[in-house]
């Protein structure tokens, strides 16, 4: 990848030419072959003499959202833990999970089940999700 003075050379040469070449011209291009637009605009920045805030990351850019630990319920009644979550506590795809309802406390526990019969002992591992039992989950059986 190009940067400085290279970069607006190069730059200047294929300004004929759609973004996505010039950048492609310049280096700009991710191991899939996609154009990193974000990098080569950046370093057009740079190298036109203005100083960028840093972003924090090796790779110049964000990884996407992050973490919030919070949930809501949707419309439809459902309660979406979401990927950030299951990865982080090595959780796969097909695992089952016995529900909890802790009145006392308000909380929904998801305990994983044992991998051999269905509905068979529980693993000594749970998963705690505090949310506010609503009055209709506990009047029902």
């Amino acid at each position: 990848m190009l940067v400085g003075k290279e970069l607006l050379d190069r730059a200047r040469s294929l300004s004929n030419r759609p973004e996505d070449d010039i950048a492609r011209g310049c280096g700009y291009v991710g191991p899939t072959g996609r154009v990193l637009r974000k990098s080569f605009y950046r370093a057009l920045v740079e190298a036109k003499g203005y100083a960028l805030p840093s972003t924090g990351s090796q790779g110049g850019g964000t990884r996407g959202r992050q973490a919030e630990f919070r949930t809501r319920v949707h419309g439809n009644g459902n309660l979406l833990i979401g990927h950030a979550y299951t990865k982080r506590l090595g959780l796969e795809p097909g695992q089952e999970f016995k529900i909890e309802l802790r009145q006392d406390s308000g909380a929904i526990w998801l305990l994983p089940m044992d991998q051999g019969e269905e509905g068979s002992t529980l693993d000594d591992v749970d998963v705690d999700v505090d949310v506010d039992v609503d009055e209709t989950i506990q009047d029902q059986p």
